[in-house]
């Protein structure tokens, strides 16, 4: 309680956060992005090698995963101009949406469905490039279709990857780590889906169950990886090659922009926004766009009302040393990847100067959303991906016009295209009686 009420006295507006508001907060410490700057330990180089890192294993997707071949192992996904849903948000928020209206559709990734399947399944493939060159199975100018071979398997059957996750990063870890041979450990906190859980099962993957939340999965899955001298912990918290691969989406979208014709400069800014749950991967997707696009792109983060860590870290620049439940928020939410109380120091403090905004949602607000977002465009999406639909509405209520006139609005459908139809028809039917 002491806590909660000097953080309110220095910053009023977590005092409507406590209550369980909706709020919007433009970033005070918003700044212009240096590229490359000399003092950085993360450039736009390591972005590029992550890009061709994920190029030379495209032909082990496109083996172990036939669906990729369509897109010659490349897992990447469409950009849609999104009509009806500007007409509606202009409606529902009393507000006329000055530009055009984009999805970056990521719900609709192959492999595991969403954003996760750039980040989580990046990593694992470099850890496992990184211990076939050790051991000298491969050289990197050599055909990687082979890690999809019995001697591959056999040989990563001896080592373990570990997790902790809410749901759609272990599900990325486990499908893509059973693939190529390892043992899979994923610590899914009380959150996670059902479903996620049983996919995971179905794969081969072991699924250790918490009663805590997400942060008690990630320090359990973190301990099981130190006792073992073969483990990998994939560490959503902190993460370096996790971050560079959600970063690498910059690259792709900037061909799409430029292949549809849209202009992305200061005078023509791009806004995007982006689902947030503990950092990692909004972080690493802004983090991308800064040094493709600089100061002509400008992230917005959207959070669940009880579960708004990353705005809470950023407006206290306590980062991870604060928690929503110092506030009073309970932390719970139908948006399970976003159920976490403390957000990444990684991204956090990376990224501090470099996110435009925040704001956030109702979980019935993410229902009605996910429903007309069906209706409207015929796309499905879990709740969390619903939540960076209000967006650009948002944006425009508390910014005005003046300032993102001539602008771009993207919002980054961040999963959905694997949840079963009995579930997402839940979701839809209290969405559309919403």
């Amino acid at each position: 309680m002491i806590m909660k009420n000097r953080l309110i006295d220095q910053h009023p507006i977590i005092g409507q956060m406590a209550a369980g508001e909706s709020v919007f907060w433009k970033n005070e410490y918003y700044t212009a992005f240096e590229t490359d700057a000399p003092d950085a330990f993360l450039k736009r180089e390591d972005i590029m090698e992550a890009d061709r890192r994920l190029s030379r294993f495209a032909r082990f997707m496109e083996s172990a995963f036939p669906e990729t071949k369509a897109q010659d192992g490349i897992i990447e996904s469409p950009l849609v101009h999104a009509d009806g849903m500007k007409d509606f948000l202009g409606e529902r928020y009393g507000t006329s949406i000055v530009g055009p209206l984009y999805i970056k559709a990521d719900a609709s990734l192959t492999v595991s469905g969403s954003v996760k399947a750039r980040g989580g399944i990046y990593e694992v493939l470099k850890h496992a490039e990184d211990l076939a060159l050790e051991h000298g199975l491969i050289n990197a100018d050599e055909d990687y279709a082979q890690f999809d071979s019995e001697k591959f398997k056999k040989f990563f059957s001896e080592y373990t990857i570990v997790c902790g996750s809410t749901g759609n990063l272990g599900l990325s870890i486990g499908i893509i780590g059973a693939a190529l041979g390892f043992k899979v450990v994923i610590h899914m906190s009380s959150d996670a889906k059902q479903w996620k859980k049983d996919m995971l099962r179905r794969n081969g993957v072991k699924v250790v169950e918490h009663e805590d939340d997400y942060s008690r999965a990630v320090e359990e899955g973190r301990e099981e990886a130190l006792r073992d001298d073969k483990g990998y912990f994939v560490d959503d918290e902190d993460s370096e090659p996790l971050f560079l691969g959600y970063a690498v989406a910059a690259l792709r979208l900037e061909k799409q922009l430029e292949a549809q014709g849209i202009t992305v400069d200061e005078a023509h800014p791009l806004h995007v926004y982006l689902p947030c749950g503990v950092g990692s991967a909004p972080g690493g997707i802004s983090f991308g766009l800064k040094h493709v696009f600089g100061d002509a792109v400008h992230p917005v983060f959207a959070e669940p009302v009880q579960s708004p860590c990353m705005m809470l870290g950023m407006i206290t620049g306590m980062h991870d040393e604060v928690s929503v439940r110092d506030i009073g928020l309970d932390n719970r939410t139908i948006a399970d990847g976003f159920a976490v109380g403390r957000p990444s120091k990684f991204a956090g403090k990376l990224l501090s100067g470099s996110i435009h905004s925040f704001y956030t949602v109702q979980d019935a607000e993410m229902y009605t959303l996910l429903a007309e977002l069906y209706d409207r465009e015929g796309m499905k999406v879990e709740p969390s991906a619903a939540a960076g639909l209000p967006g650009p509405a948002i944006l425009h209520q508390n910014t005005g016009r003046p300032g993102i006139r001539n602008a771009t609005h993207m919002v980054w459908s961040t999963g959905g295209s694997m949840v079963p139809e009995e579930e997402w028809r839940k979701d839809y039917l209290r969405g559309s009686r919403g």
